[in-house]
């Protein structure tokens, strides 16, 4: 078991946490959720020892062997990938190194054999002789296929880099997991994975993600952190989420009687629990729900920025038509032989092997690069809004928030005042002050935020999103899905969150170096499709 003791920090007048107290126990797996800038790595680090807090205590219990993805992608540059992942289990190697020193020895002594007998038996009882072998099969789940296994992790992409660090920190079945944000860079196929090792993890595992699929599939409680306090609550974050709604609602709801409230979340919990999945941690996580007391379900503190795309006007018949798109770059072909048309009722999602072809087909047809060959055509009853995967180009000049969106006004509306401005800013949470926040200086979210608002005042009937989730706290990725179901128009959309995905998207396009698949359903049925799964390896072939 890993438990805090009044663990407190502050840096100066800011305190992130104070007088935490809180145990993770075996079996059950803790997803740790907070806004932007609420310390969750910062909480990870001290469960790790990486950090000190300024009072309290971590402890693990006795014997027991604590892991953690590391995020210096540097740290490991003289090593092979495969020793690189042996010394996830720090013990285990150590002892690999002592016996092969011992060995090395050119006086080797008898006492220096009774000293490596010892050794060989505690080797093979940590799995010593089979750790290359696990290892190498860890690291090929994840994408990292043999011929590199041996390679030192200097000439690897960071993307290679994260996906063998993954593997180090899983190696060995650690008592205690930590991950803070254990999907990033990995692709649909190996987050599936990940979350199928997970739902099956019989020991204790922390995760920070801003992936809600994967946080659904993988948690059987969430510990939010909120003002310098971190609660635990029974169940996954869609749970979470959602029965802090229903509370808050029953709180705003004077009329209703204590009884037909307790009915309704009775009700609310024996419904998430039917809903419970078969693998290992889903089973867990319903025996919990089950012996959940009402009492736990609390309102949440939450803010929620309003999302909400108006549509000035109803598409018409003619929405898009793509044909023989292809586009180059730099002697690679990112897809080709692209024709397909866009209906009024479609919301599509551009799927590729290949990120980049995705960011420059969105670029072509939001007129923002040329097209190597083909056409498209936007219909005449169309105002689209497009939300770029970097939106660096838009924040080159230092501007206040105010002016920064004034600028961005249609031209039809005449009727500009102060507060239009503020309504539109207001509902991305930037309020008194921060209005005069200069744009140079505002993190990532925070500018995903800002072309948020001058998406929305743009009234779209047709939206663009490539990566929508990126830099977002999952407070805004939630408001950010809902607005996008409630959307009345067309989308197309790009995205690495499979809960956004499935719940938003009725068609998939995948672009292809020889042409596209395309399909009307989910993007889950999608990956599931054997057909499909035969044609994209044709396609990549």
């Amino acid at each position: 078991m890993l438990s805090t003791n009044n663990v407190s920090l502050a840096y100066g007048k800011r305190v992130l946490f104070d007088e935490v107290n809180i145990s993770f126990h075996k079996g059950n797996c803790y997803g740790i959720i907070g806004a932007n800038g609420a310390g969750k790595s910062t909480f990870m680090k001290i469960l790790s020892g990486e950090i000190e807090p300024n009072k309290g205590t971590v402890s693990l219990s006795p014997n027991e062997r604590l892991s953690m993805l590391k995020q210096n992608h540097f740290e490991f540059n003289d090593f092979s990938v495969i020793n690189t992942v042996l010394m996830g289990n720090k013990h285990l190697w150590d002892i690999q190194q002592e016996k092969d020193a011992l060995y090395a020895k050119e006086d080797f002594t008898e006492e220096d054999g009774l000293k490596a007998g010892e050794l060989e038996a505690e080797y093979g009882e940590l799995g010593g002789y089979t750790s290359e072998s696990d290892a190498a099969q860890l690291l090929a789940n994840l994408g990292i296929m043999d011929d590199i296994h041996h390679t030192l992790m200097a000439d690897l992409t960071g993307t290679q880099k994260v996906r063998v660090l993954l593997a180090q920190s899983l190696f060995g079945n650690p008592d205690v997991l930590l991950l803070d944000e254990p999907t990033n860079d990995l692709d649909v196929e190996t987050i599936r994975w990940l979350e199928n090792f997970l739902a099956e993890y019989e020991n204790t595992a922390i995760v920070v993600s801003h992936d809600r699929h994967f946080l659904d599939t993988v948690c059987t409680h969430v510990a939010d952190v909120d003002k310098s306090k971190i609660n635990v609550y029974t169940g996954n974050y869609t749970f979470w989420y959602e029965s802090s709604q229903l509370a808050s609602r029953q709180i705003a709801d004077k009329n209703k009687k204590n009884e037909e409230k307790r009915k309704d979340l009775l009700d609310f919990i024996a419904r998430f629990s039917a809903n419970a999945s078969k693998s290992k941690q889903a089973t867990s996580r319903k025996k919990a729900l089950e012996k959940l007391v009402i009492e736990d379900i609390k309102p949440s503190n939450r803010r929620y920025p309003g999302i909400i795309f108006k549509p000035e006007r109803q598409v018409g018949n003619d929405i898009l038509k793509v044909e023989k798109l292809a586009s180059y770059f730099e002697g690679t072909t990112l897809f080709e032989d692209v024709s397909f048309d866009v209906g009024r009722t479609d919301k599509v999602l551009i799927v590729s092997k290949n990120q980049m072809a995705i960011t420059h087909f969105f670029n072509i047809i939001n007129d923002e690069y040329k097209a190597t060959t083909g056409t498209y055509e936007w219909g005449t009853t169309i105002t689209k809004a497009y939300l770029p995967n970097n939106n660096e180009e838009y924040f080159q000049n230092s501007l206040t928030l105010m002016d920064w969106l004034r600028q961005y006004v249609p031209e039809n509306v005449t009727d500009i005042d102060e507060d239009f401005l503020r309504g539109f800013l207001g509902k991305m949470l930037f309020n008194g002050e921060e209005l005069l926040k200069k744009t140079s200086v505002l993190s990532g979210g925070e500018k995903v935020r800002c072309m948020l608002s001058r998406m929305m005042i743009q009234n779209p009937n047709a939206v663009v999103l490539d990566e929508p989730t990126n830099h977002l706290d999952l407070e805004s990725i939630t408001a950010f899905n809902n607005g996008v179901i409630d959307f009345p128009g067309v989308v197309l959309m790009a995205t690495h969150d499979l809960a956004f995905a499935n719940s938003v998207c009725n068609r998939v396009i995948e672009l292809t170096p020889k042409g596209i698949i395309d399909r009307i359903t989910t993007y889950e049925e999608y990956l599931e499709n054997d057909r499909v799964k035969e044609l994209r390896a044709e396609m990549y072939s």
